[in-house]
């Protein structure tokens, strides 16, 4: 997997251990632990993990303990969730006064600092996190603000997610598909019906996940949505906010969805369907989906033959999306506005940014026991393991955690992939409105019970089991009826005014 919807990804640079200590004024208040008769202060740092969630994590804490006491003075408490309830966890540790220091959004970034559950880090960014601060740069940094105070700091990783059909290399080459002339997924029709022709009782194409094709939209600001149910967008240079969902992209999309689903190349119950797109393929139930992804096609493939245990290939389709606040901004790790070691949090996570040590202990446990260093410096599991069977591995949540560029890199991925994806970063078209952060405070009443109208059509529409010719319009209806409007007017408002400020 690879981030937050489609999440993981590993690459390898080398790293230098540059942790800086707080000023001498930093906090030492609330729950700490001693050790040798020194006392230290205990972060809780909650990471979402697409791994099995081991029951016990102690020993990888005192690994990670061993470098950051004498480093930084702090300790670590590992809290890990999978991706169905980190959010909900993370949300009743705050509501119920749990310990919580460090914890990260998911695409909810501005609705985080909305509600006030980010610490304002403006003051000590550059005495607890100055390593942070120089790798992420003003450019990608500029996200984490709000009103010109900063909550936050983004996962430093490949932000520009390529579109990619990925696909079984044994029934491609079986049937001699030539994929090299697709283009887009419009291309794609022709090869799904070949494959539907030789094996009827399969579905050629996957949802990437329930209710969702994985369906690109190359030139789309989401203006800090979520870009599952985007709420009022930019397209191409404009900067007039509009509704996404009456847009000829979204409707030639759903047009050829519906097309797939009718003739059999997709699931009738896509929509509804809790299956997805790695465990089909894994059961021979589906030749290939669509998905975006931060690295090159040869290690996506790579990484999804790990999945499936099947040899996949990958190829590029459509262009790359414009870089937006919230392509940036969907993973952002923030300190909990409740925290009683606000420095001593930054700190840990500024090693995060700048200790390979540190932070490929969280992401693969202990050297010999949860994973194996190969003589070109890659890693592996041990002999007769996996992903599921060693101790403790968090290795799916690398496009997540930190610094991407400083994390060991799986046997197999090209280490020339490093290099793509920086250019990746740089060549990236720019939205007019990055950096612009939407505040919904003043339409939750109308984010709520539009979000009702979206769950209820988009998947079917998405998925081609509704008609969009009918489909569409009554769904437009309803979400005025919802307040689409009063929500795409109150954007406006607010982006205007952002212009204006950032000329």
């Amino acid at each position: 997997m690879k981030r937050l919807f489609g999440v993981c990804r590993n690459v390898c640079a080398s790293g230098f251990l540059a942790a800086v200590l707080c000023i001498s004024g930093c906090s030492k208040t609330g729950n700490t632990s001693s050790a040798a008769g020194k006392k230290y202060d205990t972060v809780v740092f909650a990471l979402m993990s697409f791994n099995n969630i081991p029951g016990d994590v102690s020993r990888v804490e005192e690994a990670v303990n061993k470098l950051t006491e004498p480093e930084i003075g702090v300790n670590i408490k590992l809290k890990l969730y999978g991706p169905s309830n980190y959010a909900q966890q993370v949300s009743l540790a705050m509501t119920g006064g749990e310990q919580l220091d460090i914890f990260h959004s998911l695409g909810d970034f501005s609705q985080i600092v909305s509600k006030g559950q980010a610490y304002d880090i403006t003051d000590i960014i550059n005495a607890c996190a100055p390593d942070a601060k120089s790798v992420l740069g003003e450019k990608f940094i500029k996200t984490g603000y709000k009103d010109g105070k900063l909550y936050g700091l983004p996962a430093y990783k490949s932000y520009v997610l390529q579109p990619q059909f990925i696909y079984r290399k044994d029934i491609a080459e079986k049937l001699g598909l030539d994929l090299t002339g697709i283009k887009n997924m419009y291309d794609l029709t022709s090869v799904l019906e070949k494959v539907k022709a030789y094996y009827p009782q399969m579905n050629p194409f996957a949802p990437i996940e329930q209710g969702n094709t994985g369906i690109p939209y190359s030139d789309v600001d989401y203006l800090t949505d979520d870009m599952r149910s985007p709420k009022g967008v930019l397209v191409g240079d404009s900067t007039n906010v509009e509704n996404f969902y009456t847009t000829e992209e979204f409707k030639k999309a759903c047009a050829l969805m519906h097309k797939w689903n009718q003739n059999g190349l997709i699931s009738r119950d896509a929509a509804s369907s809790t299956s997805i797109a790695v465990e089909l393929i894994s059961g021979g139930k589906a030749f290939g989906f669509i998905g975006s992804y931060g690295y090159p096609p040869e290690d996506t493939a790579v990484e999804i033959s790990h999945q499936t245990g099947i040899e996949m290939k990958s190829i590029l389709i459509g262009d790359a999306p414009v870089m937006a606040t919230d392509t940036v901004s969907a993973i952002t790790w923030v300190i909990s506005s409740g925290s009683k070691h606000p420095e001593s949090a930054l700190k840990l996570l500024n090693l995060m940014y700048s200790d390979p040590n540190v932070l490929n202990t969280i992401l693969y446990g202990i050297e010999g026991e949860d994973y194996v260093k190969n003589a070109d410096g890659t890693v592996k599991y041990p002999a007769g393991q996996d992903a599921s069977t060693v101790p403790y591995t968090a290795q799916l949540s690398c496009g997540i955690l930190g610094n991407q560029f400083i994390q060991y890199t799986l046997t197999g991925t090209n280490p020339e992939s490093l290099k793509i994806e920086k250019k990746w970063n740089e060549d990236a078209k720019i939205s007019k409105a990055f950096g612009f952060m939407f505040d919904n405070s003043s339409v939750k009443t109308e984010y709520s019970s539009v979000n009702n109208v979206i769950n209820q059509y988009l998947p079917g529409l998405r998925c081609g089991s509704i008609d969009p010719v009918k489909g569409i319009p009554e769904f437009n209806k309803k979400l005025e009826e919802a307040g689409l409007n009063k929500i795409i007017s109150e954007k406006q408002k607010q982006l205007d005014t952002w212009l204006v400020m950032n000329k």
